[in-house]
């Protein structure tokens, strides 16, 4: 799945909750074109028409790109008689039947990358409380899309071959596994989380013999870190879990791969080609 067709994944899940929360009849968004000065919307909730539908955004025009301007949330009580927006599109939104619309940027790493709108068909202001639903409908797509970004920049640096000659090429090695099993849970794309997954097989030896070492995802993901030299307090952050829990799956880790200490598991683990 590419970057774009993730990012309209969490665009429309977000359109959901916010419809759902907030108690708009309709909400629609989208993402900011790559290199461009404008928004495109791709996706549609509740819509009667698809007057909407792809339509582009210049940024500073309309609601929506005076808040990809300003990154920012707007909102007017009539979109048709604002003083406060230009009105490039109104024939679109009038074709929908709105008037009292908000538009909330979604902004990661200082950079706006989509905007959500929430609309009403019938002038009236929309409230701080509708406004702050819809806020938080942005911040869950911001937080996805960074994940996803993190997760394309372990992939990509764990497919590179590390220098000829490199002594800390297998040191480097372990800590991109480790990164890619501990963000593969965090993942709510299927498919990029697959290819996370996939990646960290990639980068596992094949056992020397046939062990026969069943670990469970989690049992995998602490080792990992431990690998990589990850105290429990440093894995429990990466892995968003409590330490405790940690210690819990570190044990059960050894007990099943025969080791009393945790180097010896780790040393198990990658002779049993669980681990690089």
């Amino acid at each position: 799945m590419t970057v774009d067709a993730a990012g309209a994944v969490e665009i429309r899940r977000a359109l959901v909750r916010l419809r759902r929360t907030t108690g708009l009849p309709v909400a629609f968004g989208g993402l900011v074109e790559a290199g461009r000065p404008r928004m495109r919307i791709s996706e549609l909730s509740g819509t009667a028409t698809t007057s909407l539908l792809a339509l582009a955004v210049t940024s500073g025009n309309g609601l929506g790109g005076k808040t990809v301007a300003l990154a920012r949330p707007c909102a007017v009580a009539d979109y048709s008689v604002s003083r406060q927006i230009s009105h490039e599109y109104d024939a679109a939104v009038a074709a929908e039947g709105l008037r009292s619309v908000l538009a909330v940027p979604v902004v990661v790493r200082r950079r706006v990358r989509g905007v959500l709108y929430g609309a009403l068909r019938d002038a009236r202001p929309l409230g701080d409380r509708t406004m702050a639903a819809a806020v938080d409908a942005a911040r869950d797509v911001e937080q996805a899309l960074v994940v996803g970004d993190e997760a394309r920049d372990v992939l990509a640096a764990a497919r590179a071959e590390p220098p000829p000659g490199d002594s800390s090429g297998w040191e480097q090695v372990r800590e991109a596994h480790a990164a890619l099993r501990a963000l593969a849970p965090r993942i709510t794309d299927p498919a990029l989380r697959t290819e996370l997954l996939d990646a960290c097989a990639l980068l596992t030896p094949a056992p020397a013999s046939p062990a026969g070492v069943a670990l469970a995802p989690r049992e995998l993901d602490v080792l990992a870190c431990v690998a990589a030299g990850a105290t429990n307090a440093v894995a429990a952050a990466r892995l968003g879990v409590s330490a405790e829990t940690v210690k819990a799956y570190l044990r059960s880790a050894m007990r099943k791969l025969g080791a009393r200490t945790r180097g010896e598991a780790v040393a198990a683990a990658r002779r049993a080609g669980v681990l690089p």
